[in-house]
């Protein structure tokens, strides 16, 4: 038998928070004189201004530096801001992280004891915190989606309602709240009812299809004064929404203004925008040290499958739940993307026949958020496209190289490959 010793603690001073929207829990552990003890003490505190600042000077008292609490909801917000404020070193845990066991009790003083043990051991990886000034803009980028979603909702309303009166404009025109569909339908509200003067109101492209809208519009009686007058109802809240999301528009550009290269270095990316670039730089900001390699970017962002594996047998590979605006956001700029003649085109165009849009669509976002990363890390840095027809010389390239090293191989020499240093690299998966 041989002496067994205990691995050196993480830290040596550590508190435990488990927090709950009007009380929290709080554990701190710190050593015992002699014999490498530990001592621990746990409190009840209100999660009020007065009350996170009397747990900040409880910390103070024992000199404890460092607090983890475990991500509740929005409850820990509140609780992480204050004590950030006050100077001390705050963790949030992902609670797959530190999961209750079977047979620990499971109550707040005990979660609050697991958490602080979990921590001093350096079992708890800390999640990421946005910076205090991307915390203001993430709540306006957030808010402008969901208002895009809601708008959203209400055109869909509008045309249910529009095909529920025997109104087929839809049919007709590609976007029915595109000028002319919006002429269209305010005319219905107001009263009008004549297909052939309603057809007249087409404009642009729209004009070459006058006798489909006619004929799309002669079913009108069933458009009653009251579906009209709800119609009118929905129209109006859309536009309300277009200013609310307009303003808020011009809110995140004067917030986003100091960080305009950054914005630009994700635009230069096929199928970014402006509205693109500053909803995912708003969720990462601009700091790329943060995620240690854009592979961490990418699984952070949750355009990773997660693979499950048990001794041979594999597992069904499903798409990790990551930030689900940056998600939503990749969903849009990989589509997008998929229709350029660019390499990531080509790529999202080569897995749908393969694996199906959707795959193709978080692959894409996965090299995305790889690109992301590198753009962010190089000052000034722009994408560079390799081309559509990337992948066919890679191919290429690597037919030859293969004929070639055989061939010799035949004639029975050793092969060594060696690129010589004023030559680049012929293929970069991830360059910029």
């Amino acid at each position: 038998m041989e002496e067994a010793r205990d691995e050196p603690l993480y830290r040596d001073r550590v508190c435990g928070i488990d927090i709950g929207k009007a009380s929290m829990a709080a554990t701190i552990r710190i050593p015992l004189d002699g014999g490498g003890r530990r001592e621990q003490e746990t409190r009840e505190f209100g999660t009020t201004r007065r009350e996170v600042l009397a747990l900040a000077d409880w910390l103070r008292c024992w000199q404890v530096p460092a607090v983890v609490m475990e991500a509740t909801g929005d409850y820990w917000k509140p609780v992480f801001y204050r004590l950030e404020a006050e100077g001390f070193e705050c963790v949030l845990a992902d609670a797959r992280q530190v999961r209750n066991l079977p047979g620990r009790p499971k109550r707040d003083p005990s979660d609050s004891r697991w958490l602080a043990a979990c921590f001093e051991r350096g079992a708890v990886a800390g999640c990421f915190v946005a910076a205090p000034e991307f915390r203001v803009i993430r709540e306006h980028t957030r808010y402008r989606r969901d208002l895009t979603a809601e708008r959203t909702r209400d055109k869909q309303r509008a045309e249910k309602l529009l095909e529920s009166a025997a109104v087929k404009l839809s049919s007709v025109l590609s976007d029915v709240h595109g000028v002319t569909g919006r002429d269209i339908m305010g005319h219905l509200v107001a009263g009008e009812r004549d297909p052939r003067a309603l057809a007249a109101l087409a404009r642009g492209r729209a004009r070459a299809r006058t006798r489909q809208i006619e004929q799309a519009l002669e079913g009108t009686e069933f458009l009653s004064p009251e579906i009209a007058a709800l119609l009118g109802v929905i129209l109006g809240r859309i536009d309300r929404v277009d200013a609310e999301i307009a303003a808020l528009g011009a809110v995140i550009e004067r917030l986003l203004a100091p960080w305009e290269e950054q914005l630009q270095q994700a635009e230069s990316m096929p199928g970014w925008g402006r509205r693109a670039a500053q909803d995912v730089l708003a969720e990462t900001g601009p700091d790329m040290s943060r995620f240690p390699t854009p592979a961490h970017l990418a699984s952070w962002a949750g355009r990773t499958p997660l693979d499950r594996q048990s001794g041979n047998r594999q597992g069904a590979a499903r798409r990790k739940h990551g930030n689900r605006y940056i998600g939503a956001v990749t969903g849009e700029t990989s589509a997008a993307a998929g229709k350029t003649q660019t390499r990531e085109g080509a790529r999202y165009r080569a897995l749908s026949r393969r694996r199906g849009k959707a795959k193709a669509n978080v692959a894409l976002g996965n090299t995305q958020m790889r690109v992301y990363h590198v753009l962010l890390s190089t000052p000034g840095a722009r994408y560079r496209d390799l081309g559509p027809d990337y992948y066919e010389r890679d191919r290429s390239t690597a037919r030859q190289v293969s004929h070639h090293v055989g061939r010799l191989g035949a004639l029975g020499y050793e092969v060594t490959l060696c690129r010589r240093p004023d030559q680049p690299p012929a293929t970069d998966p991830h360059a910029a």
